[in-house]
Parts: C-alpha cells; structure tokens; sequence
C-alpha cells in the first residue's frame, strides 16, 4: 500500500504539470492573437493615413498649377479631406457590415450543428466580442484618412507666397511618407529602406502627375 503512494503522487505531480503547459500555451496563443490582431488594425490606419495624405496633398497641388490663390488651395484640400473621409468611412461601413453578416450566419450553422453538445458551445459574450464592429472600423478608417490629410492642409495654411506654400507642401508631404513608410514596414515586418522609399516616391509621384496634367489641361484653355 505505501509503494502505491509515490507512483499516485508522480501522477498527480504530472498531471498538474500538463495542465500548467496547456494553461501557459493557450495564454501565449492568446497574446499573440491578440497582437496580431492589433497589428491588423494599426497597419490599416497607416494605409488610411497615407491615403488620405497622398490624394489631398495632390488635389491641392492640382489646383495650385493653374490657380495661385491660398483660398483656392486649402478650399480645395478641406473639400477632398471631407469627400475622402466620407467615402473611407461608408466603404468600410459596407465592407465589414458584409463581413459580420457572413461571420453571424456561420455562427448560426455552427450552433445548428454543436447542439447538445456543451463542449462546443461558446457563450453569448465570447461570441459578440469576436465579431467585427462595422461603426467603429468606419470611424477608424474615416479618423485615419482625416489625419493624413490634415497635414497638406496646415503646411499650405497662412501662407500667401505661391512658391513657399508649394514648397511647404511638398516638404510636410515628404516627411510625413518617411513616417508613414517606416511604420508600414515595421508593423508588416519588412525591410524598412524598400517600403520608405516604396511610399515616398509613390506619393512624390502622384502628386507631380497631378500637377503637370493639371497645368496641361489648363494651359490648353479648355
């Protein structure tokens, strides 16, 4: 009876000592899910942010090639920051609304078919937190893009010298694409060198078309 006691004690020992490694894993998993997850949702700020940067920067810079006038310019820049952010927010609105529906009618099937069966129900609370929020991704997507944009828009401000508004511009333009470059890269894990120099000149270059089809279609006089 007392050579039992050991061997009892070794199953315990090692039955507790399992528990505490799938307790361990199952929280490592966790917090790398989670952090993933995070990570989704800062790169696609970044992309709103660089968006809403890249098209009002070069609206304005449209506008600016034909029509000097800072009124004119800023006008233009406030127009496509609300008109951008608008739009980012509705269609991501609809995106992820399309998604939440598909997520709920799987969910649906799948409690059709784990009836009865407790171990692989989930409870009400669990289920609402791993669905997506079609309201809160369009405020973040709207949010991002008004950021961006908002840093044309304050170079150029209170500045009347045609040739030192377009300079600021481009300047602020510049710099914020390193910083949008080097967190896009840091967030996807890739090299930082390619992805700044990817969106820095992406962006110089959108806006540069913009301004010479722009002065030649105005130059036309059409």
């Amino acid at each position: 009876m007392a050579s039992n006691q050991p061997s009892l004690n070794t199953a315990k020992f090692t039955t507790s000592s399992t528990d505490l490694e799938q307790q361990s894993k199952l929280e490592l998993d966790t917090e790398e899910f989670d952090y993933s997850k995070r990570s989704q949702w800062l790169r696609a700020a970044v992309l709103g942010a660089n968006d809403g940067l890249v098209s009002t920067a070069s609206l304005m810079m449209g506008v600016g090639a034909v029509k000097q006038d800072v009124k004119a310019m800023i006008l233009t820049g406030f127009a496509g920051l609300v008109a951008g952010a608008c739009s980012m927010a509705i269609g991501e609105f609809v995106s992820v609304y399309s998604q939440l529906d598909i997520e709920v009618a799987q969910m649906k099937r799948d409690k059709k078919q784990h009836r009865g069966d407790i171990g692989g129900q989930r409870s009400e609370e669990e289920e609402s937190e791993s669905l997506p929020n079609p309201v809160q991704a369009a405020a973040a997507s709207a949010l991002a893009f008004s950021v961006g944009a908002l840093v044309p828009l304050l170079a150029a401000s209170f500045i009347k010298e045609y040739k030192v508004r377009v300079g600021m511009v481009v300047g602020a333009v510049s710099l914020a694409l390193l910083v949008f470059g080097w967190l896009g890269a840091l967030l996807g894990k890739v090299p930082a060198f390619k992805s700044v120099v990817r969106v820095l000149v992406g962006g110089l270059l959108a806006m540069a078309i913009t301004f010479g089809l722009t002065k030649l279609i105005g130059s036309s006089g059409l």
